[in-house]
C-alpha cells in the first residue's frame, strides 16, 4: 500500500470502516450539537436580544416618529459630522494601511516588530485614554495646540480633534488586513514585476494593490463601522457641543438622557443596522475568498 492510500480517515481511526468515519464526519454529533446550542444561546442572549430590543423600541411608536427623528436639525448635524469623520478616518487609515502593508510584508528592517506592536496598540488602549492623550497633546493650553490655533486650526472641542481621536482608535483595522494578506501573498509577483522593468510605484499600483483589493475593501468596511460608532474617545475630545461637535453616538446619549427615547432608539437602530450590514459584508467577502482559495 502506498502513502497515497492512507487518507485522513484511516489515520484518525485505524481499523474503522471508512464508511463509518465518513458518516460520522457529516454531522457534528451529540457533543457538537451541545456546543452549537450553547454558543447560540450565548450569542443570542448577549447580542441578539439586546439588538432586537433596540429595534423594537425604535418602532414602538410607529414609522412616523421614527422617520421624524432624522428630520430633526441636531440629528442631521450629528449624521453629517459622523459621515465626515468616517470619510476622513478611512482616507487616512487607507493610505497608512497600504504603506504599512507594503513595507512590513515586503522588507526586513530594524524595529519591524516594534512597529507591528505600535500598530496593534490602539486595540488594547481604552478609547477614553486615546481621547485624553489627544486632548493633552493638542489642547488649547498645550504648546502644539497653541501653535495650531495661531494658524487657524482648533483641535480640542472641534471636528479636527474628533477626527484625530477616531483615527487613533481605528488605526489598526486596514493595516492589519493588508499586512496579513500581503505576507501570505509573498513577494514573487512583485519581484517578477521589478525584474521586467517596472518601477516600485508601478508594481504597487498594478500588481500588489489589485491582488489585495478584497483585503483593502474589508479593512475599509471594518474601519468605517468602527469610526461611525466610536463614543469613548470622541466624548472626551469633542466637548459635546450640540450641532457642532456632537456625533451620532453622542447625540443618542443626549436624547436618552433627555428621555427622548423614540429619537434615541431610532438613531441607535440606524447605527446598529449600518454596522451589522458592514460586518455581514466583510464576513461574506472572507467566505467567498476562502472558497475561491480552496477551489484553486
Amino acid at each position: 500500500m502506498s502513502v497515497a492510500d492512507f487518507d485522513a480517515t484511516t489515520i484518525a481511526m485505524p481499523g474503522a470502516p471508512p464508511e463509518h468515519v465518513a458518516d460520522g464526519a457529516r454531522g457534528p454529533g451529540l457533543v457538537g450539537w451541545i456546543a452549537i446550542a450553547v454558543a447560540a444561546l450565548v450569542v443570542g442572549g448577549l447580542i441578539g436580544i439586546p439588538l432586537v430590543s433596540v429595534f423594537a423600541e425604535a418602532f414602538q411608536s410607529g414609522l412616523g416618529p421614527f422617520a421624524a427623528t432624522f428630520a430633526e436639525p441636531y440629528a442631521q448635524s450629528a449624521i453629517r459630522l459622523t459621515l465626515l469623520v468616517a470619510v476622513c478616518t478611512i482616507a487616512f487609515n487607507a493610505f497608512f494601511g497600504i504603506l504599512a502593508g507594503w513595507t512590513i510584508s515586503k522588507y526586513e528592517f530594524p524595529g519591524k516588530t516594534i512597529l507591528l506592536a505600535i500598530i496593534d496598540l490602539p486595540l488594547t488602549v481604552s478609547p477614553v485614554v486615546a481621547g485624553l492623550a489627544i486632548l493633552m497633546t493638542a489642547g488649547a493650553h498645550t504648546p502644539l495646540g497653541s501653535w495650531l490655533q495661531t494658524v487657524g486650526i482648533k483641535v480640542a472641542f472641534a471636528p479636527p480633534g474628533i477626527i484625530a481621536a477616531t483615527i487613533f482608535v481605528t488605526f489598526p483595522y486596514i493595516a492589519r488586513e493588508l499586512i496579513a494578506f500581503m505576507q501570505e501573498q509573498g513577494r514573487d509577483q512583485e519581484e517578477s514585476s521589478l525584474v521586467l522593468g517596472a518601477t516600485v510605484w508601478q508594481t504597487l499600483w498594478r500588481v500588489t494593490l489589485p491582488g489585495a483589493r478584497l483585503a483593502l475593501f474589508n479593512g475599509v468596511i471594518l474601519c468605517g463601522a468602527r469610526a461611525i460608532g466610536e463614543f469613548g474617545a470622541v466624548s472626551v475630545i469633542s466637548g459635546r457641543v450640540r450641532g457642532y461637535t456632537e456625533t451620532v453616538p453622542l447625540h443618542i446619549e443626549a436624547l436618552y438622557n433627555e428621555s427622548s427615547f423614540v429619537g434615541a432608539f431610532a438613531l441607535a437602530a440606524a447605527l446598529a443596522f449600518t454596522t451589522i450590514a458592514f460586518t455581514l459584508i466583510v464576513n461574506a467577502n472572507r467566505k467567498s475568498e476562502h472558497d475561491r482559495t480552496a477551489a484553486t
